[in-house]
């Protein structure tokens, strides 16, 4: 019998990767979602059951009707921006969502649990690349919500023998390599399909110096003068959850663990430009925009541990491939892209 996986987010772009890796794997998939960011058609052959995480009944009659064998939240909102100007919508889903459906796991005998975290609990780098021991000092709503549910499930770990692990996401990017799922935000903020969407654009004739690209700061102490970020394959992200699920089930998990998921290498955004460029064939000019609060110079990931426990390593390392990943998809779905 295959052992059921509950993924809590499974409308939504990491989410629905996911549901392929599992389907891929061999496993039974279940997605929970209240579809306010996700897509009931990124939903592949697994049962979708639409609900929301501050309901606990909703929660419940899931458990109860599915019997997951494991749990994965990828249901938290995640725009920095928006959690500073709505804090409160942030506790509810992020903080209040994650202990209700933990608590719904525990009545209902379920103690595996795989967290989506990130990297913005860690804030301002003091050491680059940052290791799990980095102190966690979030600077924004969004990286103290996802902060207080892995205290509080260290905590749980102790007092109810809830086991489980957090991964410290770097920055998604890249879609499904066999085109089945795709990145699909709105409002979209993320670097890459920003720029793909306009190369599609001006593939479609727009004019290229009318960009709508924006580039936020030109006078960071990097190389370029531009942000640098770590970005890892959608897809090696997945295959880390599916590690971290084996993990659970063969009962290595003692109490609450905690990786980074990072290629562990930065490109800068003009390197990423630039890259998008050689991929499309388009010209992709951009506009430089004052730098945004907050935004640290560079944010790499040290993930020798995820290597090291996991036995995880990123099989989509390299930035051409993983743009590729994400213009197949996007050429495929120009109706959806975030072009005006």
């Amino acid at each position: 019998m295959k052992q059921t996986v509950l993924v809590v987010g499974g409308a939504g772009y990491i989410g629905s990767h996911m549901v392929l890796a599992l389907e891929d794997a061999g496993y039974r998939a279940v997605v929970f979602d209240n579809l306010s960011r996700g897509h009931a058609d990124a939903v592949s052959r697994a049962p979708l059951v639409v609900g929301d995480l501050r309901s606990m009944a909703d929660i419940e009659a899931c458990l109860q009707k599915h019997r997951p064998d494991v749990v994965m939240h990828f249901a938290a909102l995640a725009y920095v921006g928006e959690s500073v100007g709505a804090p409160e919508q942030y506790y509810q889903n992020n903080v209040v969502g994650a202990l209700n459906l933990v608590a719904a796991m525990r009545k209902h005998g379920c103690s595996r649990f795989v967290f989506s975290s990130t990297c913005s609990t860690y804030g301002e780098p003091r050491q680059v690349p940052i290791p799990e021991s980095h102190p966690q000092e979030p600077i924004n709503p969004y990286g103290r919500t996802k902060l207080m549910v892995e205290q509080a499930l260290a905590d749980y770990a102790l007092a109810y023998d809830m086991r489980s692990v957090s991964l410290r996401y770097f920055n998604a990017a890249g879609c499904d390599p066999e085109g089945r799922a795709g990145e699909r935000h709105d409002p979209e903020t993320h670097l890459i399909p920003l720029v793909l969407a306009e190369a599609l654009r001006t593939k479609r004739g727009g004019d290229a110096a009318a960009t709508r690209l924006s580039v936020f700061g030109n006078d960071f102490d990097t190389a370029d003068g531009s942000c640098v970020r770590d970005y890892i394959h959608v897809s090696d992200l997945c295959h880390a959850h599916l590690l971290a699920a084996q993990r659970l089930m063969e009962g290595k998990v003692q109490g609450a663990e905690a990786y980074n998921l990072a290629n562990g290498v930065g490109f800068s955004v003009l390197q990423v430009i630039d890259a998008c460029r050689r991929v499309t064939g388009q010209p992709i000019r951009y506009q430089v925009q004052a730098r945004r609060a907050g935004d640290p110079a560079t944010l790499v990931g040290d993930c020798g541990r995820a290597q090291s426990v996991l036995g995880w390593k990123p099989r989509h390392a390299r930035l051409e491939e993983i743009i590729g990943t994400a213009w197949q998809w996007i050429e495929r779905h120009a109706d959806l892209a975030a072009v005006g």
